[in-house]
């Protein structure tokens, strides 16, 4: 599938709307972007989670720009020191998230000798685990400048290119996007670019709003599909002038009706259908509480155990369905109706305590009949 459209690049999710997730799905789609790019991974090592919590960044941004109908590519920068461990984190994190694409940030230490051995290495592991992902290389400009950078051996197994053309203490912005598309039209293998532009400040210098428009014009009359920008963590907040510019310039394409999300009462409901234990069980939190007529439990274990009674001796086989579903700031109310082979329950009623998307508090009543 072809990469279209204008795209944002994210370094560190919490730097972004203070890490507000729908926030930022609401202005990615308002911006007119057809996608956000976001790291997920740095050397041999997962990016983007709270190391004391455990809490995902790049999974509750992915579904939340997700919602709004837009793609979301990850980004890894590689340094070649362990291409098997970078290989490993890409590949497990890309399926992780179902990301719609890959992006390999590799810079200074691929120009060390021996380094295309080094990214050959990497590419053909990326290329097992990943090989139908859309996968693109991001790094120099000018490959004339980085002649010991191994190009081909990235280029080779990549879907697109996606050139970091940035014109420090320069204003020459389409000059320099026309340049690096006609240096990498002289290499071989040539990959469809996507160039990623800057709205960041560097020491003294800033783009200008021209320039950046500027950059898109030039990119489309060049025929490229899509065009990105570096990075939404420096520029939204920091650089109001060049997010207006970017935002405010019209790239064409289909932009698609946000999907409605579904409530967590419907995902729920969804999830007890699926019999799957590991599905149900990533509704709640870790030291979430569940209370029937016959006991009050806590924590995924115990209540891991309770489903699988409920859905192998109390009702085997069981269809589930949603009847009301009250939602009042962060509790559901509910009705159910089941039936099963051992019996139906027609008065299934519930109650979802929800913190941070997940079920903190669950009170269930129900009958067999």
């Amino acid at each position: 599938m072809t990469l279209t459209g204008k795209g944002m690049w994210i370094w560190q999710v919490p730097n972004c709307e203070s890490g507000d997730y729908a926030k930022i799905a609401s202005l990615a789609y308002s911006g007119g972007f057809s996608h956000v790019l976001v790291k997920i991974a740095d050397a041999a090592k997962a990016y983007n989670y709270n190391k004391t919590t455990g809490d995902d960044y790049v999974a509750k941004l992915t579904t939340a720009v997700r919602a709004k109908g837009l793609g979301v590519w990850g980004w890894h920068y590689v340094y070649g020191y362990d291409p098997a461990g970078e290989a490993a984190i890409a590949i497990s994190q890309t399926k992780k998230y179902d990301l719609d694409g890959y992006v390999i940030d590799a810079e200074s230490e691929y120009k060390l000798a021996g380094r295309a051995a080094v990214a050959d290495t990497f590419m053909t592991a990326l290329r097992k685990g990943l090989p139908s992902t859309p996968v693109a290389l991001s790094s120099y400009r000018f490959p004339s400048y980085h002649t010991a950078f191994p190009w081909k051996n990235f280029l080779n197994k990549c879907d697109y290119n996606m050139p970091q053309v940035y014109w420090m203490s320069a204003h020459d912005a389409a000059a320099q996007l026309l340049r690096s598309y006609t240096e990498f039209k002289a290499i071989t293998p040539y990959r469809p670019l996507i160039p990623t532009g800057p709205a960041f400040t560097e020491n003294s210098w800033t783009p200008t709003a021209d320039e950046l428009v500027a950059f898109m014009k030039k990119a489309q009359a060049l025929g490229f599909t899509g065009a990105n920008f570096f990075s939404w963590d420096a520029c939204r907040t920091k650089l109001p002038t060049l997010w207006s510019a970017i935002t405010g310039y019209s790239w064409t394409w289909q932009q698609p009706t946000p999907t409605p999300v579904a409530d967590i009462s419907e995902t729920f409901i969804k999830a007890l259908n699926t019999k799957n234990l590991d599905t149900i069980m990533a509704l709640y939190s870790t030291e979430g509480v569940h209370i029937d007529s016959e006991s009050t439990i806590q924590g995924t274990s115990a209540i891991r155990t309770w489903y699988s009674n409920l859905l192998t001796s109390r009702l085997p086989s069981a269809t589930f369905t949603l009847g009301t579903n009250t939602i009042s700031g962060t509790t559901r109310h509910l009705t159910w109706t089941a039936t099963s082979s051992s019996g139906s329950v027609k008065d299934g009623t519930d109650t979802l305590g929800i913190v941070d998307g997940k079920i903190a508090y669950h009170y269930t009543f129900y009958h067999i009949t």
